[in-house]
């Protein structure tokens, strides 16, 4: 026994004299919840060795520093960008009072603005989703812009590449831009035939320095096709064998993605020249690469970005917001439930005050950790009045909401701390009330293949499940 001790004592003396500094790095975090401070404490503390680590990794703020970077670059690019403001919908002008209070509170947190003359395909099939953006694509005549988070260099992927490849070769100006931390799987192998057919392609978050490698943070979690400044693609699906439901363990893979067409498209293509600009330093200045719009449909929509570059957080402002100022329905589909405590209470009231509130949630995850950790929320939910629905035909990654039948969201933030709170995400608003009548039917049919959540059924569940559940929601900020 006097053996073990000898061991143990030492190696807790080393283990706190390596980690016991990481504290100093808690304390002078300016903005870190003292619950999240607390949280960190008590791990280096109590766990010495794998406590410091998971705080080297996922704790320390290296978002301040790339913040900094990223809001410098936006300035910068604005001076490039072109002006879309004779596209603008003024809320004075919209006969709806309701839809007129959605515009104002939607401008409060965007830098962006609701334009008019779009046209808004939704698309809830990922195979003809890819079809769709493999036609736009063959049909590109001047410059093909490509943001993901994940491409896989499986069949699905090296066929997009190809595709790339022989429109570069045409003559298209093609630029590729990735996040290497969702798409870690690339290789120079797979990218050097696109760099030599003459495609610029960068990451977004480089990693040059040893430091920057070990941060997981500040993710572009952005899906974004923009083809001659003319068609636009974004929402949830990524590139890759899986997202058209080949993986035999995830199954069905249901996903909403939208297509625009009209001054949107712009806004969608400003984004991504701000990435770029930021990856790579280049300004997009081109006339074919902010050409002149067409008016397309109908619809009234804004692009909104989501990105930790100021103390606000626009996109987990609007969904509160929006939430807050529901006054019938609200429907929210999302494949991760990892809610932030304004959030909760945001749906929790909503339900308390009338209105109808519904989730439909992931019933299964390639990330079980964040499924335990979303069902922690549910009984305080179901008690609000909130019915809960876990989709079952498949895996569930869509990210929709309405509000009352005629203000939507669709794009790639999933309802998590991560997505809302510390990755660039984007997404597009829309107020149009056939819009939300699609989304609202597309949730019916997707319910009708769900398991209701029903409250005296789900506090009866097994202890263990109670337990991992509660595990798992201790590490809900950073999942």
């Amino acid at each position: 026994m006097t053996g073990f001790w000898e061991i143990v004592i030492p190696a807790l003396f080393v283990g706190y004299l390596l980690t016991l500094p990481l504290i100093r790095w808690v304390l002078l975090s300016k903005r870190r919840s003292p619950v999240s401070a607390v949280a960190w404490i008590m791990a280096i503390l109590l766990l010495p060795y794998f406590g410091g680590l998971l705080f080297v990794v996922f704790g320390i703020n290296r978002v301040d520093r790339r913040r900094a970077g990223k809001l410098t670059s936006l300035r910068a690019a604005g001076r490039f960008l072109p002006e879309l403001s004779q596209y603008q919908l003024i809320p004075d002008e919209v006969p709806q009072a309701e839809q007129e209070q959605f515009l104002r509170l939607t401008n409060a947190f965007c830098r962006t603005f609701p334009t008019f003359g779009n046209k808004v395909d939704l698309l809830t099939d990922t195979n003809r989703t890819l079809g769709l953006i493999k036609q736009a694509i063959l049909s590109a005549e001047h410059t093909l812009h490509l943001e993901y988070y994940i491409w896989r260099p499986d069949k699905t992927g090296t066929n997009l590449r190809d595709m790339l490849i022989e429109k570069a070769r045409q003559g298209v100006k093609v630029r590729f831009l990735y996040d290497v931390i969702g798409s870690n799987l690339l290789t120079r192998r797979f990218l050097k035939p696109m760099q030599d057919a003459g495609i610029h392609v960068a990451s977004f978050l480089p990693g040059r320095t040893w430091r920057e490698r070990w941060s997981v943070n500040l993710r572009s979690h952005r899906k974004i096709v923009v083809v001659d400044g003319q068609v636009g693609f974004t929402g949830g699906m990524n590139i890759g064998d899986e997202y058209l439901g080949k993986n035999p363990h995830l199954g069905y893979w249901r996903d909403t993605h939208l297509r625009l067409c009209g001054p949107a498209v712009l806004q969608l293509q400003q984004v991504f020249a701000e990435d770029w600009f930021y990856a790579t330093q280049e300004e997009l200045t081109q006339p074919d690469v902010f050409p002149k719009p067409d008016e397309c449909g109908a619809v009234s929509a804004q692009v909104v970005v989501g990105e930790p570059v100021a103390d606000l957080r626009a996109m987990h402002s609007i969904l509160f917001a929006a939430i807050n100022a529901a006054r019938d329905r609200i429907t929210l589909a999302t494949s991760y439930f990892v809610p932030t405590e304004p959030l909760l209470t945001a749906l929790e009231t909503a339900a308390r005050r009338g209105v109808r509130v519904r989730l439909l949630l992931a019933g299964r995850s390639a990330y079980v950790w964040t499924l335990l950790a979303g069902r922690s929320y549910y009984e305080s939910l179901l008690r609000a009045g909130v019915e809960i629905y876990e989709y079952e035909h498949g895996l569930l990654h869509s990210k929709t909401l309405t509000i009352d039948g005629h203000w939507s969201l669709v794009g790639t933030p999933n309802f998590d701390a991560r997505s809302l709170l510390l990755n660039f995400e984007v997404a597009v608003v829309t107020y149009d009330r056939k819009i939300a009548s699609q989304l609202e039917e597309h949730f019916e049919k997707d319910r009708e293949r769900s398991k209701p959540i029903e409250l005296e059924r789900w506090i009866a569940r097994p202890t263990r499940h109670i337990l991992a559940e509660s595990i798992c929601r201790l590490f809900a900020p950073v999942l």
